[in-house]
Formats: structure tokens, C-alpha cells, sequence
């Protein structure tokens, strides 16, 4: 069991788990835009996520401890290079528009992470996107939906219409939600300086927030040009999980409440996406 519970950790821990959910929001874009299935993009979200996310986790420890890392740590890395030279391959299969959209978001991957700002910018000392008042969720769900929403409709020159711009709404109002349990999670750790919304408004008016981001979600997908019957049920069944999960988030919070099952709601819903296309 130990063994077992030592590999789940990792799983969470070298981010494939989000990864996952990333890959999973961009296969949903692909069967609502009734798109080929491209797995050279899917499996380069996949290293790109898993190579983003651990530098950003990972970086500020690698830096200060690099002689005295953490077992678990030093497989993180070694695995985290190997997705690297993996993403390097599947970058060289992308069309060069789409390219375009992987320079900017890594660029604003970068700069989440690596502080590059001026001293005392925002009247605080740190100097990455990642430390600006009230600035982390809305980075984090911009990246998202134009990594799920626009980069298959760029590879495969799909054409822009009201319906996308609805779908990238969406998914911009959906990670903000599975966003909030982390940050009513993070509470006492994170530094008031952050301004994240729970700091800003408390647990409660936070989760009420998510509510109604929940029934926009919801509604923006009556005014689409169109859908089917049964992907709106899936929707409403998925919708629904995210509103007992985030109201079922508390501060002190079980230790995978978060870090898989709330991320696990894209890997569900592309579940029964299919099971119903």
C-alpha cells in the first residue's frame, strides 16, 4: 500500500493528473467543433503542461536547495526533463500559426514564474505575474482556454465564429471555478499580498461568486448556434459536480480534495462526452 500510495503522490505531484485535465478540456474542443482528433497536439499539451507546471512549482525550490533536493524531487525533475525532450518532438509537429500562440503563452508561463518585474512593483517585492495582487486565477484561466479552446481550432484552420467565442467564455468561467477550492485551500498559507478572491471577500461570498459562474457557464450554451440535446445534460451533470464540490471545499481541506478530484472534473466530463457523441 505504501508503494502504491508513493506512486499516486507522484502522479499528483509531477502534475500528469493536470495535465490530464488540459488534454481532456482540448479533446472536449475538438468533439464540439467536430474536429480530427490530432495527437501530436494532444501529447504535446500534455509534456507542455507537465514541463510548464513543474517549473513553476518547482523552480524556486530547485534554485535554493539544488545540493540538498528531496528524492522525491530530483525524480520530479529527472521525469520533468524527459516530458522536455518529448515536447521539443511534438513542438516540430505543430503548424508555425499555431507556434505563435505556444511562443505567447510560454512567454506568460515564464514570467508567471521567473521574476522579471521592478522591484516594489504593486508595492511588493516580488516581481512575477504570479505575486501581483489579485492577478494568478485570471492568468491561469486565459492560459487555459487558449491552450483547450483556440489551439485546435488554430492547427487545424477551423474558422472563428460567435459559438467560439462563447466556448472560450466558458472555459474561462470553468477554470476560474476549479480554481476557487484552491485558493479557499491555500488560505493560510498564501500571503495576503496575493489578493486572491477568498482574501478578498471570504469563503462564503466566494463560493456564491462560483455559483453564479456556474449558471453564466450554463446559460451561455442556450445562445450557441448549436447544440445537441445530450451534450447540455452532460454539461448540467458536470456543472452540478462543481457546485458540490466547491461548496463542499472548506480551508482545511483533505489532502487530494483539491489536488485530484477537483481537477479531475475535465477527465469526467471527456468521459461522458464520448460515452453520449
Amino acid at each position: 500500500m505504501k508503494g502504491l500510495k508513493q506512486l499516486f503522490d507522484f502522479y499528483i505531484n509531477s502534475s500528469i493528473h493536470v495535465a490530464l485535465s488540459v488534454c481532456s478540456l482540448t479533446y472536449m474542443t475538438m468533439i464540439e467543433y467536430h474536429l480530427q482528433l490530432e495527437m501530436d497536439l494532444i501529447w504535446f499539451l500534455l509534456f507542455a503542461s507537465i514541463t510548464g507546471y513543474n517549473f513553476v512549482k518547482y523552480f524556486g525550490l530547485a534554485k535554493f536547495h539544488h545540493r540538498s533536493l528531496a528524492t522525491w524531487l530530483k525524480y520530479i525533475q529527472i521525469f520533468s526533463f524527459l516530458c522536455f525532450i518529448a515536447l521539443v518532438y511534438f513542438t516540430m509537429q505543430l503548424q508555425s500559426k499555431t507556434l505563435l500562440y505556444v511562443l505567447g503563452l510560454g512567454v506568460i508561463t515564464f514570467l508567471y514564474a521567473i521574476p522579471l518585474l521592478p522591484k516594489n512593483y504593486f508595492l511588493d517585492q516580488s516581481k512575477n505575474l504570479r505575486a501581483i495582487s489579485g492577478l494568478k486565477v485570471y492568468v491561469i484561466a486565459f492560459v487555459w482556454s487558449v491552450t483547450t479552446v483556440l489551439l485546435p481550432i488554430v492547427n487545424q484552420d477551423h474558422a472563428f465564429e460567435f459559438d467560439l467565442l462563447l466556448t472560450f467564455s466558458q472555459r474561462f468561467l470553468l477554470v476560474l471555478v476549479l480554481m476557487l477550492p484552491f485558493e479557499i485551500r491555500d488560505m493560510n498559507y498564501d500571503s495576503l499580498k496575493l489578493g486572491t478572491i477568498p482574501q478578498q471577500i471570504g469563503v462564503q461570498n466566494t463560493k456564491l461568486i462560483g455559483t453564479v459562474l456556474i449558471l453564466i457557464i450554463i446559460g451561455m450554451e442556450v445562445f450557441k448556434d448549436y447544440y445537441l440535446v445530450s451534450h447540455m445534460l452532460v454539461l448540467f451533470l458536470i456543472m452540478t459536480v462543481m457546485l458540490c464540490l466547491l461548496w463542499g471545499s472548506t480551508i482545511q481541506q483533505k489532502a487530494y480534495y483539491s489536488s485530484f478530484w477537483v481537477e479531475s472534473v475535465p477527465i469526467l466530463w471527456l468521459g461522458l462526452s464520448v460515452l453520449v457523441d
